[in-house]
């Protein structure tokens, strides 16, 4: 570990030319607390803004996040918290954003310092709901962050098994190969394997559409379908998503590697899964709200749903997708699941 650690300052040093560079991890769920676990595995110091002042004192005290991966043990003088975002987006050269799509945008209202020099890492796993553009799209619109500074954390990780320290992998996106890699080495570990890619939007659509996917297998798994239709089901979700990715931004990539079908089947599968959850509670007859209100957590795909409905809608040729209409038509159009899915089972091959 401790070569490991000095090869890494010495990567650190050469890519910055003058100086080791900062992270700071924004946000305090599950896959932030899990990010900052990975980085506390290199770094010296990791940044960590939360809005809680809770969360952050209970933090100092306690050693661990009070609602997220409670088992996870941090040693505090890694970490510094503040529940500032431009404190740490000032001290920080490399800003990962860990907040739900669905509260980015108030978050981001808040910052009043430059950032337009820092590097921005997206593991927001949706759109902006606002504009209906990816978050990397928003950074590079709104704050001048050239598209060589922004990158994309994709899976297949669940942060439940990053805390159990279970062997996982990560695919780093970036179109500065180098940055990538700078990346990947801090989130790596014994535990944690990483790869990079320079298929940035592909990653974030992909990281999205998963979760609306997910959504759909707890639906049929709460309506009764077995395993034989789930596997159907997951092998038309990697088409349709390959068809819906291939619209917005053409470019050779591969659709069976982990950072697009790997993830797919841990998040449509897995019981640490928050939106395979969300739907097998709608599958079993409760509302969306009750459903959101029982859950402690965010499912992601609740919000994607919409966009990613909302932007094939734009498209003058619309792309066919059976599965997001059919989530679509369950959550935001009230329609019964057992109608909708009986539907949908005619549209899958």
């Amino acid at each position: 570990m401790q070569n490991k650690f000095f090869a890494f300052a010495e990567m650190k040093r050469k890519f910055s030319m003058s100086k080791p560079l900062k992270y700071a991890v924004f946000g305090a769920g599950s896959w932030a607390t899990a990010i900052v676990k990975m980085l506390s595995e290199n770094l010296d110091e990791i940044g960590w803004y939360m809005r809680s002042v809770y969360t952050k004192e209970h933090l100092l005290k306690e050693k661990h996040n009070p609602s997220y991966l409670s088992s996870v043990e941090f040693h505090t003088e890694q970490l510094k918290l503040s529940n500032d975002i431009n404190e740490l987006a000032e001290w920080a050269d490399i800003l990962i954003f860990v907040i739900p799509s669905a509260f980015i945008h108030a978050e981001l209202q808040k910052l009043t310092v430059d950032i337009s020099n820092k590097i921005i890492v997206s593991a927001v796993k949706g759109i902006m709901p606002e504009t209906g553009k990816l978050v990397g799209e928003q950074f590079h619109d709104v704050y001048k962050i050239p598209f060589e500074n922004i990158a994309v954390i994709a899976g297949p990780c669940h942060a439940e098994e990053v805390a159990l320290e279970r062997l996982s992998y990560l695919t780093i996106s970036c179109d500065d190969a180098k940055k990538a890699q700078t990346i990947a080495d801090a989130l790596s570990s014994d535990y944690i394997k990483t790869k990079i890619s320079d298929d940035v939007i592909g990653t974030e659509y992909a990281v999205m559409l998963k979760n609306i996917y997910a959504i759909a297998a707890g639906m049929a798994h709460g309506l009764g379908y077995g395993d034989n239709f789930q596997s159907v089901l997951m092998s038309n979700a990697i088409r349709e998503m390959k068809r819906f990715i291939k619209k917005m931004h053409k470019m050779k990539r591969n659709i069976n590697n982990s950072a697009y079908l790997g993830d797919l089947l841990v998040t449509g599968y897995s019981v640490f899964s928050r939106n395979r959850m969300f739907g097998n509670m709608i599958g079993k007859g409760y509302t969306v709200k009750s459903a959101q209100m029982e859950m402690n957590m965010v499912a992601e795909g609740y919000y994607a749903t919409k966009s990613a409905h909302e932007l094939n809608k734009k498209n003058a040729k619309k792309t066919r997708l059976p599965i997001i209409d059919a989530v679509y038509e369950i959550l935001y159009e009230n329609k019964d699941p057992k109608k909708v899915f009986k539907k949908l089972t005619d549209k899958l091959d």
